[in-house]
């Protein structure tokens, strides 16, 4: 079933000892009489290929003079009935049917005919034109033309001819002018050249294209994602972004629309039984492990828990296994996420804040213009927000002294009468050096009843030595107590023991050490693998709370390795509560930090109402650090901008200042 010297990498593979009447006979005594055996019409049917499938119906009818399908629609109801009459068709004409049922009636399903025509090879795409024509006797051109408009009609039409190159021979010239043509028809055009975007994205092969957006990434310093957001717009955004994901890997563009189509509340029934459908016997298996990898559960477990009855089991049946299940999780997968870190552990991010120090700085005029919009009756907090947003911590330092010396006044005490809320926690925060500001972050967590674990979780796993030294000194001064006694007072056993940890500042800080990460990750693979372990979070503290960024990195690879499972997942199975989150967070810190605090700012946006304590430490503590990369790890992860989302959940003169921090839309 698979092409020539390729491994076959679905889920659905030929029955042995298939016979097409035998299978059709069982089929009719499973519908025959009063109701109809379900159990027996999905056991046999998603066990069979699609070609045994379509020798069934042949059969059938042979047999009993009717059509299997028709009887198929008859018998069953609902969704079982759409996913099992689905995997009666050829791929072909299966398609044909989803596409001819998104352009029929009232309104369009851009997001199928985006899935299917995106996603297709060149003799999928001519199988599928031919189908359509077969079936409902129409041209499936001159339907798409009538049932769209603009760029985004002009792109399908150039993916419906089926005719992107195929040939492995790239030239490296034509891969450097291509991606010229493809910056200087965006980003440095004043408006966008879309058919420069169309003829390149719809053309060329998909090994020529991962070199342009490698090109691409190197001469404009960002991913084409990035630049297809910003310059396009709706359904053609969609549809460019959607080539792109399947440029870079098929498998992994079906798996976010899996993952998409069933979190949150309600399923998309009718994409996942396409997909399900669609991708059981060409790169299931690849997909499962993409799903694994990316989201840390199993496709197998997501339908489980999202659907149920006999539709679960026939969608479980198509999924093929369980990779959450002991020894399931593929070596395959592991070479997806042993990649992953293979390039970590070579990659130099550079990070980049949003705020810079002001040029042509006059720290005494920042003073005069600060005073002034405090002076008199009201307060302009624009001019405040103006000033104070758009200096380096340094330079607000030098102000605040500016301002002593010229009006004999405190800064701070006069910001603090003068503004109110959420504005004034910002504008105050921002006024603090990082030291004092996190030193009164946690002060906060530890103190009055109840602890703030999530706020030390946050500030603990994710400071380097220098600023746990800078926060111990500022805690000291600030609260005359060391920060270790308020932290082991307020908390206790294994998590007081990683705080502590954490807050001596003894991380080391050298390159990875190759025997040494063998030697740690088969420690931690040790202990994860004996459920009567007592040493668990013990033997975790000792390697994840003390050896260096680069090392870790180096030491997770190698627990992929001997596990076949991330080391996360380790973690989430064998832990719980404080202990567990803690240990999440280093490891997330360590594995991209940027992409942490993104799922952070996310998550304190996201839902009913804003946690905007979250949202106001993240955006104060990384706005000279790393804010822009965080943009751009938020864009990536949640397919919107940051500054999109606190523009939409925020409002007033805290919006204007959390927006001045961000820096930018993305």
């Amino acid at each position: 079933m698979a092409p020539q010297g390729k491994v076959y990498r679905g889920s659905v593979k030929d029955f042995p000892g298939f016979d097409a009447n035998q299978d059709a006979e069982a089929l009719y005594n499973a519908m025959k009489g009063f109701g109809s055996d379900k159990e027996a019409i999905l056991d046999l049917i998603t066990s069979r290929s699609n070609k045994q499938r379509v020798e069934i119906c042949q059969a059938y009818k042979s047999l009993y003079g009717k059509d299997l399908i028709a009887d198929l629609k008859y018998e069953l109801t609902g969704k079982f009935e759409r996913l099992i009459v689905s995997l009666m068709r050829p791929p072909p004409y299966s398609d044909a049917k989803e596409i001819k049922d998104a352009i029929a009636g009232i309104g369009t399903d851009e997001k199928c005919l985006i899935e299917i025509l995106a996603s297709r090879t060149n003799q999928e795409i001519h199988n599928l034109v031919a189908a359509y024509k077969d079936a409902y006797e129409r041209d499936l051109e001159a339907d798409i033309v009538g049932d769209t408009s603009g760029h985004f009609k002009k792109m399908l039409i150039v993916l419906l001819q089926g005719a992107r190159e195929e040939d492995d021979v790239v030239s490296e010239d034509l891969v450097e002018q291509d991606a010229k043509d493809l910056l200087e028809a965006g980003e440095l055009k004043w408006g966008t050249d879309e058919a420069q975007f169309i003829y390149i994205l719809g053309r060329r092969s998909k090994q020529h294209l991962r070199l342009v957006f490698d090109e691409y990434l190197k001469i404009s310093g960002k991913p084409i994602e990035r630049s297809i957001r910003a310059e396009l717009s709706g359904d053609f955004e969609k549809l460019m972004l959607a080539v792109v994901k399947c440029v870079r890997s098929t498998a992994e563009y079906f798996a976010e629309r899996l993952y998409k189509a069933m979190k949150g509340l309600g399923t998309r029934d009718n994409t996942l039984i396409r997909i399900m459908v669609s991708r059981s016997e060409i790169d299931m298996l690849d997909i499962r492990e993409v799903f694994r990898t990316k989201y840390e559960k199993s496709l197998y477990n997501m339908i489980k828990e999202d659907t149920s009855g006999e539709y679960k089991k026939a969608l479980l049946k198509l999924c093929g296994g369980d990779d959450d299940a002991a020894g399931e999780f593929f070596p395959e997968a592991a070479q997806v996420a042993y990649r992953m870190w293979e390039l970590s552990a070579v990659a130099k991010v550079e990070l980049r804040g949003t705020v810079q120090p002001a040029g042509s700085f006059n720290d005494d005029g920042d003073a005069q213009v600060l005073r002034k919009a405090m002076k008199g009756l009201g307060t302009d907090e624009g001019a405040i927000i103006d000033v104070l947003t758009q200096r380096s911590n340094a330079q607000r330092q030098q102000i605040l002294k500016a301002y002593k010396a010229h009006y004999g006044r405190d800064l701070m005490a006069d910001l603090k009468s003068e503004l109110s809320g959420s504005l004034a926690k910002l504008i105050l925060g921002l006024m603090l050096t990082p030291a004092q500001y996190d030193a009164k972050q946690l002060r906060k967590a530890v103190e009055g009843a109840g602890t703030d674990e999530s706020v030390l979780i946050e500030i603990m796993a994710t400071r380097n030595n220098r600023e746990i030294a800078a926060i111990n000194e500022a805690y000291q001064e600030a609260y005359h107590k060391r920060l270790e006694d308020d932290l082991s007072s307020d908390t206790s056993g294994h998590f007081k023991r990683i705080l502590v940890s954490l807050a001596l500042g003894n991380r080391d800080e050298g390159p990875e050490n190759l025997t040494q990460a063998h030697e740690d990750a088969k420690k931690l693979a040790d202990v994860s693998s004996n459920e009567s372990s007592d040493s668990l979070e013990t033997r975790f503290l000792s390697i994840l709370c003390t050896r260096s960024y680069p090392h870790l990195r180096r030491v997770f690879q190698e627990f992929i390795k001997m596990t076949n499972h991330d080391v996360e997942h380790a973690i989430r199975k064998r832990m719980s509560g404080d202990v567990r989150d803690a240990f999440l967070a280093i490891v997330r810190s360590v594995k991209n930090k940027p992409a942490f605090f993104a799922d952070k700012l996310y998550k304190s946006m996201k839902g009913a109402g804003t946690d905007e304590r979250t949202l106001t430490r993240i955006m104060i503590s990384r706005s000279e650090i790393d804010l822009l990369n965080i943009r751009g790890e938020f864009i990536d992860l949640f397919d919107k901008s940051l500054h999109h989302m606190i523009e939409k959940d925020t409002s007033g003169d805290y919006r204007k200042a959390l927006l001045a921090l961000c820096g930018g839309e993305d």
